[in-house]
Protein backbone atom coordinates (compact mmCIF):
# COMPACT_ATOMS: atom_id res chain seq x y z
CA UNK A 1 0.00 0.00 0.00
CA UNK A 2 2.71 2.44 0.87
CA UNK A 3 4.55 1.79 -2.54
CA UNK A 4 1.29 2.76 -4.49
CA UNK A 5 1.09 5.85 -2.37
CA UNK A 6 4.54 6.73 -3.40
CA UNK A 7 4.29 5.71 -6.64
CA UNK A 8 1.19 8.33 -7.15
CA UNK A 9 3.13 11.01 -5.19
CA UNK A 10 5.92 10.36 -7.44
CA UNK A 11 3.27 10.85 -10.68
CA UNK A 12 1.64 13.72 -9.51
CA UNK A 13 4.79 15.78 -8.70
CA UNK A 14 6.43 14.60 -12.07
CA UNK A 15 2.73 16.14 -13.52
CA UNK A 16 3.08 18.88 -12.16
CA UNK A 17 7.01 19.69 -13.29
CA UNK A 18 6.19 18.58 -16.71
CA UNK A 19 3.14 21.10 -17.29
CA UNK A 20 5.47 23.63 -15.38
CA UNK A 21 8.25 23.20 -18.42
CA UNK A 22 5.84 23.09 -20.62
CA UNK A 23 4.43 26.79 -19.60
CA UNK A 24 7.48 27.83 -19.36
CA UNK A 25 9.46 26.62 -22.65
CA UNK A 26 6.38 26.33 -24.60
CA UNK A 27 5.73 28.81 -27.51
CA UNK A 28 2.63 30.31 -26.04
CA UNK A 29 2.32 34.11 -24.80
CA UNK A 30 5.48 35.27 -22.83
CA UNK A 31 5.26 36.50 -18.98
CA UNK A 32 8.96 38.84 -20.23
CA UNK A 33 7.73 42.72 -21.47
CA UNK A 34 8.78 42.99 -24.77
CA UNK A 35 10.99 45.94 -26.06
CA UNK A 36 8.37 49.18 -26.75
CA UNK A 37 8.14 49.48 -30.27
CA UNK A 38 8.43 53.08 -31.80
CA UNK A 39 5.25 54.14 -33.60
CA UNK A 40 3.60 57.13 -35.44
CA UNK A 41 2.57 59.82 -33.53
CA UNK A 42 -1.39 58.62 -34.46
CA UNK A 43 -0.90 55.36 -32.57
CA UNK A 44 -1.27 56.20 -29.11
CA UNK A 45 -4.77 56.06 -28.47
CA UNK A 46 -6.95 58.90 -27.31
CA UNK A 47 -3.54 61.11 -26.55
CA UNK A 48 -3.15 63.95 -28.80
CA UNK A 49 0.21 65.32 -30.22
CA UNK A 50 0.19 68.90 -29.06
CA UNK A 51 3.83 69.68 -29.44
CA UNK A 52 6.92 68.50 -31.94
CA UNK A 53 10.76 69.29 -30.11
CA UNK A 54 13.17 69.35 -32.45
CA UNK A 55 15.14 67.27 -29.63
CA UNK A 56 14.39 65.65 -26.33
CA UNK A 57 16.32 68.15 -24.24
CA UNK A 58 13.86 71.24 -26.15
CA UNK A 59 11.09 68.16 -25.20
CA UNK A 60 11.82 67.65 -21.58
CA UNK A 61 11.65 71.58 -21.12
CA UNK A 62 8.16 71.87 -22.93
CA UNK A 63 7.09 68.71 -20.80
CA UNK A 64 8.40 70.33 -17.53
CA UNK A 65 6.07 73.81 -18.69
CA UNK A 66 3.15 71.60 -19.19
CA UNK A 67 3.47 69.95 -15.46
CA UNK A 68 4.26 73.42 -13.89
CA UNK A 69 0.76 74.47 -15.41
CA UNK A 70 -0.56 71.25 -13.75
CA UNK A 71 -1.59 69.82 -17.34
CA UNK A 72 -1.41 65.36 -17.35
CA UNK A 73 1.26 64.67 -20.14
CA UNK A 74 2.92 62.17 -21.78
CA UNK A 75 6.40 62.27 -23.06
CA UNK A 76 7.08 60.00 -26.43
CA UNK A 77 9.32 59.02 -28.91
CA UNK A 78 7.50 58.35 -32.09
CA UNK A 79 9.13 57.52 -35.70
CA UNK A 80 8.99 61.01 -36.64
CA UNK A 81 11.06 62.27 -33.19
CA UNK A 82 9.76 63.26 -29.48
CA UNK A 83 6.27 64.50 -29.29
CA UNK A 84 4.63 65.88 -26.14
CA UNK A 85 0.95 64.16 -26.05
CA UNK A 86 -2.41 65.34 -24.01
CA UNK A 87 -5.70 64.19 -23.45
CA UNK A 88 -8.17 65.82 -25.99
CA UNK A 89 -9.78 68.08 -23.37
CA UNK A 90 -6.44 69.35 -21.91
CA UNK A 91 -5.35 70.11 -26.22
CA UNK A 92 -6.46 73.65 -26.44
CA UNK A 93 -4.57 74.85 -22.73
CA UNK A 94 -1.81 72.98 -23.49
CA UNK A 95 -1.27 74.24 -27.14
CA UNK A 96 -1.94 77.60 -25.58
CA UNK A 97 0.29 77.33 -22.62
CA UNK A 98 3.54 76.34 -25.17
CA UNK A 99 2.61 79.13 -27.75
CA UNK A 100 3.25 81.55 -24.94
CA UNK A 101 6.86 80.78 -24.47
Amino acid sequence: MRSLAFLLLTAAVMAVLILLLRWTYGGGASLVERRPRTGRPDEYGLLVAVAAPPDAEQARRLAARLDAAGLRHTLVRTAEGPRLMVWPADAEAARALLRRG
